[in-house]
């Protein structure tokens, strides 16, 4: 059997979907299974060892000259390759209408997402021929590994998180050389995927000073747009500001970390998944289906009290924006051994009162 998994990004949903490509090749070490996502992040997909084959796309750049003949030969050239190699099953955890849409290009004898509520955008599925239902856990890690059961409707779910360590491995093959700092190190991510999920820049330069008094150097990790702001912080605080990174570059500096901290954003649940401490600041995310998973995971969750778990978002109600006194406690807890994550999304939830400060996770 020929199955193709669609996830086009970002880095945060890709590494929340490694537990399901692994599931898939653990019930069919036969399965010949092919993933598509952006060119941006290939690199996260490519080397996984339950994928056999990786199919890259250009969404954003197509549809702003979807007439360009450029666009039209780089679609026609992946539709070529996709049918040649002929898929039975297209698998669409993303169930946006966009991954719908690439669906549809695979030519797979059948087209499977998401049903309602856990799909993301309703029309998405006019694209598919069947729609499974998600899990009832609220974890989206757990409505991933639901999709298993593509395979067999009958087949009891594995608990698995995401394990980042072969991405660590295949880092330091290609970088064997890379430098990281030889005295103890945080690193602060200063930027998200969306608006309001970043931190303000004066909490995020408190936050690094008190990293500083606590004999750790802060290095602030940024991304694409995001270096004027890591400026900012260092230019009133200790901070320093870490090179351009690649993502491989970014795992092995994280690797060597004492503590990452960041809001709801892609690269610590990366450093999660490689099994490095992790302090994630939620602002209006809902941890309970977003949040980090690994062994030393701790969450500072601002969302409103008392609000459901959506099914098809993360988006949560804000609270109050924490100090940097609060975070800086979670971030004491953290270095000696507290809010090591250990338990299910369920005991998240039991744990939501927002009185807590922390959330432990699997």
């Amino acid at each position: 059997m020929r199955l193709i998994l669609i996830r086009l990004s970002a880095l945060g949903d890709i590494v929340h979907t490694w537990p399901l490509a692994q599931a898939l090749r653990d019930f069919n070490p036969k399965l010949h299974l092919s993933w598509i996502v952006e060119r941006p992040f290939r690199s996260l997909v490519e080397g996984h060892p339950a994928v056999d084959s990786v199919f890259e796309t250009s969404t954003g750049r197509w549809r702003k000259s979807p007439f360009s003949g450029k666009t039209r030969h780089e679609i026609g050239m992946l539709r070529t390759s996709l049918h040649e190699l002929s898929p039975d099953i297209a698998l669409d955890s993303q169930g946006t209408i966009k991954s719908a849409w690439v669906s549809r290009w695979t030519g797979a004898s059948e087209r499977v997402g998401l049903a309602r509520p856990w799909r993301r955008e309703w029309p998405a599925g006019f694209s598919y021929d069947r729609c499974l239902p998600g899990s009832e856990r609220d974890h989206v890690v757990e409505t991933n590994l639901a999709l298993l059961r593509v395979l067999d409707p009958k087949l009891p779910l594995p608990r698995l998180k995401p394990d980042g360590a072969w991405f660590l491995e295949k880092a330091l093959e290609a970088y064997p050389d890379f430098s990281i700092p030889g005295e103890d190190y945080g690193v602060i991510f200063p930027g998200a995927g969306r608006e309001e999920k970043i931190l303000p820049i004066p909490l995020l330069a408190e936050i690094a000073q008190g990293m500083f008094s606590r004999a750790l150097k802060p290095i602030i990790a940024w991304g694409p747009g995001e270096r004027e702001r890591a400026l900012e912080i260092a230019s009133s605080s200790p901070a320093e500001i870490a090179p351009p990174t690649n993502l491989e570059e970014l795992a092995l500096l994280i690797s060597g970390a004492r503590v990452i901290l960041g809001a709801d954003t892609g690269p610590i649940h990366l450093a999660a998944s490689i099994g490095r401490p992790v302090l994630g600041i939620f602002l209006n995310t809902d941890p309970r289906r977003n949040g980090p998973l690994g062994p030393r995971v701790c969450v500072c969750d601002a969302t409103r009290p008392g609000t459901k778990v959506r099914r098809s978002s993360s988006r949560a109600p804000a609270g109050a924006l924490p100090d940097s006194q609060k975070i800086l406690r979670l971030l004491d807890d953290l270095l000696h051994g507290k809010g090591a994550g250990g338990t299910m999304a369920e005991e998240m939830e039991q744990q939501k009162g927002h009185e807590a400060d922390a959330v432990e996770n699997w």
